[in-house]
């Protein structure tokens, strides 16, 4: 589990094209990772 001020482990996940994009790969750019639970779940 990450705490406050913790460095965020590289991540890589599939964009919307179905291309790998990685965390590292974004550095020096502004970055937002949402995540929710899944749909049609309480919460």
């Amino acid at each position: 589990m990450l705490n406050s001020g913790d460095k965020m482990p590289p991540v890589s996940l599939l964009d919307d094209e179905g291309k790998t994009v990685s965390t590292t790969d974004l550095v020096g750019a502004p970055l937002v990772l949402w995540f929710y639970p899944k749909d049609d779940t309480p919460g």
